[in-house]
């Protein structure tokens, strides 16, 4: 329980309550206090626990009285660097703010856990404290990408967790993203792709043929549609809500991609302060190009999701400013309302307990196709 501070609940008598780590982040803990304030004020309802140094933090809450009664503090005297290294957090990383964000949420104490911090040792410590859920190989970093999708933005994962990715890891990270996708953007029945060099059957790895099969296989116990292979340019597409990938391939895709936006935003803003004329063109042009900023802000979904662990923690970007650690901690506050880890465990044991029987048909198909035999699977 939080201490000192009057909980919401749920309709089930849950109290919605958000971990947060505060150091570890590029801007400090003045820009995830800024952000508390922003995420306090858009969700009265939801209550923090907000770890860290007591003596870096009481300032900075003092400059946002309204917080006292929405914010918990819990000192931590330790901060992990962006240079501390995986394994040596595992090993020492008791008493930093990272671990204490995260023991919160394993306690039980919070329903979801944010940090700003360090990608792999947030991975490390997720996964040392919280464990995977029964069932998952290897956990997955879920992002939204912006797109022109009805929701504005389609779920590709894995972005980093792990470089490699057999088939049943990707059948895997399919139902995790098709799950995300139902509960955090209300996507009903998720359209999911398998991110290939080509839409073709005939093209690609072996590996990922077999994913296919299995993702095509399961499709129905997943709950979601497989539309086969999609390619690179399929992403901030329409055609698909769930784009499946390993994370060597989506780590790579998603900071293209961000350096493509940079890229884009740079040379605009040259070109429209480029003389006289561009300047009034863009005075008024000044609310569509308003709109557009607004749409591909990337503040406006940062936060990637670690999917597959017992419990919900979102990674905001290091160099997060106010705004985007508040949109990080309102996924947060919907996943956790939304019992999101819950249903996911739910989602993956039940595709799990029909894996093995999809499995065995699809090497059946493979073996009769050699032998000349049928598809039935008791031959």
């Amino acid at each position: 329980m939080v201490d000192g501070l009057q909980l919401p609940r749920t309709s089930d008598g849950t109290p919605i309550v958000i971990s947060v780590d505060a150091m570890g982040g590029d801007l400090g803990p003045a820009a995830v206090v800024a952000g508390l304030a922003l995420s306090a004020a858009a969700l009265p309802d939801v209550r923090f626990v907000l770890h860290g140094d007591e003596a870096q933090l009481k300032p900075l809450m003092a400059r946002h009285p309204e917080l006292a009664a929405h914010v918990a503090l819990r000192h931590a005297a330790r901060v992990v660097s962006m240079e501390d290294k995986p394994s040596q957090i595992m090993r020492h990383g008791q008493g930093t703010s990272m671990w204490g964000a995260i023991d919160s949420l394993r306690d039980g104490e919070a329903g979801a856990a944010v940090s700003c911090g360090n990608t792999g040792a947030l991975m490390a410590v997720s996964m040392l404290r919280l464990r995977k859920l029964p069932g998952v190989n290897r956990p997955a970093i879920a992002c939204l990408w912006p797109s022109r999708s009805p929701s504005g933005f389609n779920v590709m994962l894995d972005v980093g967790a792990d470089v490699k990715a057999d088939p049943k890891d990707l059948l895997q990270y399919a139902v995790m993203g098709a799950s995300y996708a139902r509960n955090g953007m209300a996507t009903k029945r998720p359209r999911v792709g398998l991110l290939n060099v080509g839409t073709e059957e005939h093209k690609g790895r072996a590996e990922l043929k077999e994913a296919s099969d299995l993702l095509a296989a399961q499709a129905a116990a997943g709950d979601y549609d497989y539309l086969g292979f999609v390619e690179g340019s399929d992403i901030p597409s329409d055609r698909v809500d769930v784009i499946v990938t390993d994370g060597f391939t989506g780590n790579v895709a998603l900071k293209t991609g961000e350096g493509t936006a940079k890229l884009i935003s740079g040379i605009m803003r040259e070109e429209l302060g480029r003389g006289l004329l561009s300047r009034i063109g863009a005075l008024f042009s000044m609310r569509s190009l308003n709109r557009l900023k607004l749409r591909m802000d990337p503040r406006r979904v940062n936060g990637g999701v670690f999917l597959g662990l017992n419990g919900v923690v979102v990674k905001s970007h290091g160099s997060a400013d106010a705004t985007g650690i508040s949109a990080a901690i309102s996924l947060a506050a919907q996943l956790a309302t939304a019992r999101f880890h819950e249903r996911l465990a739910a989602r993956v044991a039940s595709a799990g307990s029909t894996t093995q029987n999809d499995t065995a048909i699809i090497s059946g198909d493979q073996t009769g196709a050699q032998t000349g035999q049928g598809s039935d699977p008791t031959q």
